[in-house]
């Protein structure tokens, strides 16, 4: 199972299917289950609140019990990886292993900064100044995704200025998005949006996980350890990149660890080869 994120959606897996679903001779074969976020692209929009990670990862696991998948692989970066990560907290006897490209973990108590490395202090300086400097959109669509999403159905110019500032920002292309995904690509993504008028109902993703309307809604879990076997594939461009201590102190069984030289936040879609491959390697390690 394969989850994407915002501003991704399904397209973004186009490029890595016939690698995983027709692979080589020699090379392990996968059954693909790539479902559409509720209010993304082709699932229906969410008529009440409630939509938040865990009713999400719990209806994942619904829908692969009904698919006659008893244990399965998970996958996801983004908001995909979030929602793996509470796949694996919330059916660890379903997850057989995980991986993700975004594994979201905290500082471990007492941890020594000198065990930083030069590459890893960097990381983490990089998230630092996105943070700052690169995170309005998440503000307003954690806030007030309906006023945004006026514009995000009504103009495709809006929608994807909206969409693409975003490539441009966390892809691995030099100051131009097309120089890691090709324009064909971007318009397959934004195009999901579009015609299925879900700009608005995808941005309330956001605002159910910072709280909505009640504020009940649970945010992402932290801090509790994953017991699931893990892989882990770290993209130069992600947006956030953790030192290896850090995930090794949450990710208790981490099977898998890969720090690559090319690609950003958006690897199926910038580096599809390699992003096949990092599969390959990590569920490699899955039990049997």
């Amino acid at each position: 199972m394969i989850s994407h994120g915002w501003p991704g959606s399904v397209a973004e897996a186009l490029d890595v299917l016939p690698g995983l679903v027709d692979p080589p001779a020699g090379e392990p074969a996968f059954h693909v289950v790539l479902p559409s976020l509720p209010g993304f692209g082709f699932s229906g929009k969410p008529t009440s609140t409630g939509w938040g990670l865990e009713r999400i990862a719990d209806a994942w696991a619904e829908l692969m019990t009904r698919l006659g998948y008893p244990r399965f692989l998970a996958q996801g970066g983004d908001w995909g990886a979030m929602i793996t990560i509470t796949l694996a907290l919330r059916h660890p006897d379903r997850v057989a292993m995980m991986h993700t490209t975004v594994p979201h973990a905290v500082r471990p108590d007492g941890f020594d900064d000198d065990r930083l490395t030069p590459l890893e202090r960097r990381w983490l300086d990089e998230e630092q100044q996105f943070r700052r400097t690169g995170m309005g959109y998440a503000a307003i669509q954690s806030t007030r995704p309906q006023t945004v999403g006026y514009g995000l159905v009504d103009s495709p110019v809006a929608l994807l200025a909206w969409i693409v500032e975003k490539f441009h920002d966390a892809a691995d292309c030099d100051g131009h998005p097309e120089n890691a995904v090709s324009r064909s690509r971007l318009l397959d993504n934004v195009a999901t949006y579009w015609f299925s008028a879900t700009g608005a109902s995808s941005a309330r993703l956001y605002w159910e996980n910072a709280g909505g309307a009640t504020m009940s809604q649970p945010g992402l879990d932290m801090t509790t350890p994953v017991t699931v076997p893990c892989g882990v594939s770290v993209f130069p461009k992600e947006l956030r990149k953790l030192p290896r201590a850090w995930v090794e102190n949450r990710y208790i069984d981490l099977r898998h660890w890969s720090v690559l030289d090319k690609g950003g936040h958006f690897p199926m879609l910038e580096v599809p080869d390699t992003f096949v491959a990092e599969l390959r390697a990590a569920f490699s390690h899955a039990p049997s």
